[in-house]
């Protein structure tokens, strides 16, 4: 199967555990490569519209798996422009995952991943599984240990 790993990351924890991805996907003979959404200007805290210098193709692959950060409790402004860019993803296996670097998912992950699945559903896709990492948790490799687990069994 031919997957696309998009991501956005602006610290590289979240390009991180998508390499990690990749390479578990490999390793079950999938096809399975990275793409990097990434903003003109790669400020979290600026107020101003998000632009994007890179928004990957999806049609290219099978399956797609979204992954991006968490700012502000909430999905990450460059992910969210380009998932509102992405003009269709039906028949598409799609899995997402966010890192947000406090402990506990429900300070913006499951938020985050809430505006990541609907943001995909609404372009058709089929969500068949998603993920939070917390990065400043003692479970974090854990964490994306289960994650890499799930999606290598999906697919």
């Amino acid at each position: 199967m031919n997957i696309g790993i998009i991501v956005y990351s602006h610290t590289g924890h979240t390009l991180s555990v998508a390499q990690k991805l990749e390479r578990a996907l490999k390793a079950a003979g999938h096809t399975a490569e990275i793409a990097r959404v990434e903003p003109v200007t790669d400020n979290p805290n600026s107020s101003g519209s998000v632009e994007l210098k890179t928004a990957p193709d999806v049609d290219r692959y099978d399956a797609v798996i979204f992954a991006s950060p968490v700012h502000a409790f909430s999905l990450a402004g460059a992910m969210q422009k380009y998932l509102s860019q992405v003009s269709d993803l039906s028949g598409k296996k799609v899995c997402c995952f966010v890192t947000q670097a406090l402990k506990w998912k429900w300070m913006g992950g499951n938020r985050a991943l809430r505006q990541i699945e609907s943001a995909c559903r609404a372009k058709g896709a089929e969500i068949i599984d998603s993920g939070v990492v917390n990065w400043s948790s003692k479970m974090r490799e854990k964490q994306i240990k289960e994650i890499i687990r799930k999606f290598s069994a999906i697919y």
